[in-house]
């Protein structure tokens, strides 16, 4: 069984709240967006991430004749293969809408997206949103951020995060939704174990919460609901300069 629990949080600079999330829990659908783009652009192509990715696993939910616009992989399970559509479909979406109006020129948004059944997760991100794993005391970064420090960090293991905390590239996406006609979608299938927690969140979150802090308040309570509160004070204590989104979902048998 998953319960589950989600807030976002506009902060305390920003006017405007460019995150959207989304989760059903019976349904096992789990979406957070980070969008980007001048004036409300980012916000809108938050939402239409999440609407696109929502509706297409809502249509396709026990339904035995489906249009599938980019193939099937046969390496991939069913419901990989419906995750990996749906960000497919939500890029053109957000691709042509951004080519369609002058004030959407640009816009795009990072996304991470996990659906699960029974015990067994797929999940799938493009830019630097993330998706955590904790259990026993131990945090794990699922997704990989696609970003200027990520491709560099994986090229020369000689560096370290803190090496580039001051670059003015660090923050740079190599990868977002809506940006190109295409986006890399690389789908991974997980089997959750009892008592884990998993945390979506935007770079809000991650990028002024340490791992450190984010694995206590995981820890701290089995209650989703208090973790997600905490984890959003966390963020707004440390200056909330940034829009702040996180998603809580705890796995038990």
């Amino acid at each position: 069984m998953l319960v589950a629990h989600g807030k976002t949080h506009t902060g305390l600079v920003r006017k405007i709240n460019e995150d959207s999330l989304f989760y059903d829990a019976a349904r096992g659908v789990f979406i957070v967006a980070d969008g980007m783009g001048g004036h409300s652009a980012g916000e809108v192509a938050s939402q239409l991430a999440i609407e696109t990715v929502q509706g297409f696993l809502e249509r396709t939910h026990e339904c035995d004749d489906c249009t599938w616009p980019y193939g099937l992989d046969p390496a991939l399970s069913l419901n990989a293969n419906r995750l990996s559509t749906a960000i497919k479909l939500a890029n053109r979406r957000i691709f042509k809408a951004s080519e369609a109006r002058d004030a959407y020129s640009g816009m795009g948004t990072t996304t991470v997206a996990l659906l699960a059944e029974n015990e067994i997760a797929c999940f799938s991100g493009v830019g630097d949103s993330r998706i955590y794993s904790y259990l026993d005391g131990r945090l794990e970064q699922l997704t990989r951020d696609h970003s200027w420090a990520a491709e560099v960090l994986a090229h020369d293991p000689t560096l370290t995060p803190e090496a580039l905390a001051k670059n003015p590239m660090r923050h740079v996406l190599t990868h977002v939704l809506g940006a190109r006609d295409q986006a890399p979608v690389v789908v991974t299938t997980r089997t959750l174990r009892d008592g884990e927690m998993l945390l979506l969140c935007s770079d809000g979150l991650h990028g002024s919460v340490s791992d450190a802090a984010i694995a206590q308040t995981l820890g701290a309570t089995t209650d989703v609901i208090e973790v997600v509160d905490r984890l959003l004070a966390l963020a707004l204590a440390a200056g909330g300069s940034d829009n702040v989104t996180a998603l809580v979902l705890r796995y038990q048998v």
